[in-house]
């Protein structure tokens, strides 16, 4: 007679030990990956978070911890930039008005050939590796000028609110302000801020490089470190104090590496020699657009033929509105992703 044969049973594993089991797989997955990305043999992550991170004021310490002194400095001594030493010159730049339809390349016919019954200005969509921005040909910048927020040295205000008071129909942001952990108001700007040919504000700078980004009274774009006295006689009707400068006349800045500021959101302002001014906001944090480093932002100003450019405050900071809408995507959360800042250039 045979015996039936008992039926072996399977082990089945505690729910909690499954949780324990995934949660060291994970916790292994994802140490090495830090690892592979932090210490690994690319460069070029490494660069990313080492000069995003020591380019704040207050958050430098994501690359001290992780890195040597001694390497954070040989990897921002590889990438940085080494500015044009020069003012830019008021006479190189010489209003004029065109009459050809023969175009020098693709970027002059995109800038030169305007949007039927706009005489004021144009937006280019701008595409490259890895990042995605618009780029607005002003072709009057006697209508440009520096907006504040209306409490200044108390709180800033978003680009929305500023652009309907001014009655705007193109506003982006424009210098950078004091932001202890990223959680400031913006109330205080860096610098000196010329609004309308009036000092309304003096400040510290925010030691980013450059100096005066602004508009003399016969609409030129003058670029300059110098002193306050020395921008008033300058003739400046509208300034703020950032940088770096990508291009002064005519001349690029020498760019080691990224220019050591990381990839990220970016704006930045340049001028023609035949006077048309560039506003270039660049989306950045996005899966659709990471960002952009120093060097697009230059090849870009220079593409389109900038005689003078310069940085401006980026990361969420960079916004861009026409017509009281939003055109690119802000990456600062809150309403509508838009931080509260302290100046504005806007086109009226």
């Amino acid at each position: 007679m045979f015996q039936k044969k008992k039926k072996q049973s399977k082990y089945k594993m505690p729910l909690k030990r499954k949780i324990l089991v995934i949660f060291c797989y994970l916790y292994i997955i994802g140490f090495s990956s830090f690892l592979f990305l932090f210490y690994g043999p690319f460069t070029s992550f490494k660069e990313f978070w080492i000069t995003s991170a020591m380019t704040t004021m207050t958050h430098q310490y994501l690359a001290t911890w992780i890195y040597s002194e001694d390497y954070i400095q040989e990897v921002l001594k590889n990438n940085s930039i080494i500015e044009v030493n020069e003012i830019s010159n008021p006479d190189d730049i010489m209003f004029r008005k065109y009459t050809t339809t023969i175009y020098r390349n693709e970027y002059e016919k995109q800038i030169l050939q305007k949007d039927p019954g706009n005489d004021l200005y144009k937006v280019i969509d701008i595409h490259g590796n890895g990042y995605q921005g618009y780029l607005v040909a002003i072709y009057d910048p006697s209508r440009i000028h520096i907006a504040t927020t209306s409490q200044l040295g108390v709180t800033g205000e978003t680009i929305l609110k500023v652009s309907e008071r001014e009655e705007a129909i193109i506003a982006m942001n424009a210098g950078g302000f004091y932001d202890p952990d990223w959680n400031s108001n913006g109330a205080i700007p860096h610098g000196t801020v010329i609004s309308y040919g009036n000092v309304v504000w003096d400040y510290d700078d925010a030691r980013m490089g450059g100096g005066y980004i602004g508009f003399t009274n016969e609409d030129k774009l003058i670029l300059g470190n110098m002193s306050k006295q020395d921008a008033i006689n300058m003739g400046y009707r509208d300034a703020i104090e950032f940088g770096p400068y990508l291009i002064v006349n005519g001349k690029r800045s020498f760019i080691r590496g990224n220019g050591g500021w990381g990839i990220a959101p970016r704006s930045a302002i340049g001028q023609r020699q035949d006077g048309i001014v560039l506003f270039l906001v660049i989306n950045g944090r996005l899966a659709s657009s990471i960002g952009a480093d120093m060097v697009d932002l230059t090849d870009i100003m220079e593409r389109y033929g900038a005689y003078n450019a310069a940085n401006l405050d980026g990361g969420s900071s960079s916004e861009l509105v026409i017509n009281q809408k939003i055109v690119n995507t802000p990456v600062a959360g809150g309403d509508n992703g838009l931080r509260t800042m302290s100046t504005f250039w806007v086109v009226k």
